[in-house]
């Protein structure tokens, strides 16, 4: 394979490059400085491709979803958020679970298989969620979708336990079903996922935790928390984090797991709530403790919400909304902590919004962190690109981004340079106007090309 005529990012923009692959390996890499290229060329961005560290499989475009009215594609426009409260988004989800059918779950799931790949993604981790309401068959359809798309996407399914494992009525048959589906599915299943705080007591929430370590470390899997969904003042309630470095601590993680396999923590929104000397000592242990912990942030899902107003509260601020999600930047930046950036929900009740675009993530990661230097702009694209890779267990070729002669060759993203758009003019004559020329992370993360401008290299 020859690429010819690229710009890479890591090496500036003022030479493109040729390049030759075969057997898999980088073999040649010669620039071409923009004096010596046909001047009619217009050069093209060749990038690491993006990957979704944490989206669920199960449950996109529940409600932007096609309408149907047959029994194989129920319709979910009457479970549309009103108030948009956690609560009501957990009960409306519940109410879709109960309409699934396997038609629906794989038409959804690979709608967003196929959009990721149309923007670019080639890897993701999967959560697919297993309880008495759903049974078994998310987990069955999210494995015929891994087969069917094995050759455009690298999938990591996490068999999740969205629900409660040690509480309520039905805790001890969810616990149960994903029990089961880790023996029967083992061959299929990449990832265990769970939710301490859905169980109605910290006690319950603390066995959820020892069970998850426990279980992943039995059955060689990376493991992956849904946690600290909150914004609680963390000297009122002490953030569940800390458990989980207890448990992984106790039940010596280090020495038991499989190197290659990572822990996830995701969400920890009250994390945003540690004075610094606090999330000094966290990052402090998480090193000291050797452990291979990274925290993913989950901001479209997490400030639409956290941080809504307490209308009851006698101090009420009607118009105070706190990000209430992790500053993903300052945790790498500041604090050498493992982080990335995950889409989480794509058109459900708990983000019913957007299309789970990396690199538009990435673009709003800019306003949403104040992160606004050209560094910045590499590090928030790594935080959906090579960060996320490493987070998930997948294999990375750099640390940041740069390819080199003997490297083994990974999927890349080319984003293409128009020279012109071409407009009618006034006088009935095309009027063209020269476009901007995306050269570098920065022009990318501050103004994310159309999904039609890119193209994934195998």
């Amino acid at each position: 394979m020859k690429i010819e005529g690229v710009i890479l990012p890591t090496r500036g923009h003022n030479a493109s490059w040729n390049l030759e692959v075969s057997d898999g390996i980088i073999r040649t890499m010669e620039p071409v400085t923009h004096q010596h290229a046909d001047a009619a060329a217009t050069p093209s961005l060749l990038l690491p491709a993006l990957c979704h560290p944490h989206i669920h499989l199960d449950k996109p475009y529940i409600l932007t979803c096609n309408h149907g009215t047959s029994p194989d594609h129920p319709d979910y426009s009457d479970l549309a958020p009103r108030t948009g409260s956690f609560g009501e988004a957990l009960s409306n989800t519940s109410k879709a679970k109960e309409r699934y059918t396997a038609e629906d779950l794989y038409l959804r799931g690979s709608q967003l298989l196929a959009t990721g790949h149309r923007q670019g993604v080639t890897s993701l981790r999967a959560f697919v969620e297993l309880d008495h309401v759903t049974g078994i068959q998310p987990l069955t359809t999210a494995i015929k979708l891994k087969d069917d798309f094995s050759h455009l996407v690298e999938i990591q399914i996490c068999a999740f336990a969205q629900d409660p494992i040690f509480s309520t009525q039905h805790g001890e048959e969810n616990r149960a079903m994903i029990s089961a589906a880790l023996a029967d599915y083992s061959a299929h299943i990449s990832a265990l996922g769970t939710t301490p705080y859905v169980e109605d007591s910290v006690d319950a929430s603390l066995r959820n935790i020892e069970w998850a370590v426990a279980t992943a470390i039995h059955h060689d899997l990376h493991l992956d928390f849904h946690l600290d969904y909150n914004l609680t003042a963390p000297d009122t309630t002490k953030p569940q984090t800390y458990s989980v470095i207890d448990a992984l601590e106790r039940q010596e993680w280090a020495d038991k797991a499989n190197r290659s396999n990572t822990i996830v923590i995701g969400h920890c929104t009250q994390l945003s709530n540690l004075a610094a000397a606090d999330l000094a000592n966290l990052a402090d242990r998480i090193k000291s403790s050797k452990l291979p912990v990274f925290f993913v942030g989950l901001p479209t899902s997490d400030l639409f919400m956290m941080g809504r107003p307490d209308p009851s509260s006698p101090q009420h601020r009607p118009h105070h909304r706190p990000r209430g999600t992790l500053h993903v930047p300052s945790l790498i930046k500041d604090y050498s902590m493992s982080a990335c950036l995950g889409v989480n929900n794509v058109g459900n009740a708990f983000t019913p919004y957007g299309t789970g675009d990396p690199l538009q993530l990435a673009s709003w990661g800019v306003g949403i962190y104040q992160a606004g230097t050209v560094e910045d702009a590499q590090l928030l694209f790594s935080c959906v690109s090579w960060g996320a890779r490493r987070a998930i267990g997948l294999e990375v070729t750099s640390d940041n981004g740069d390819i080199k002669v003997g490297d083994r060759w990974q999927a890349m993203l080319r984003v293409e340079n128009e020279q012109c758009w071409s407009l009618e003019g006034r006088s009935g004559r095309a009027m063209d106007v020269p476009a901007r020329q995306r050269m570098s992370f920065r022009d990318v993360v501050w103004d994310p090309p159309d999904v039609h401008l890119r193209s994934i290299i195998r």
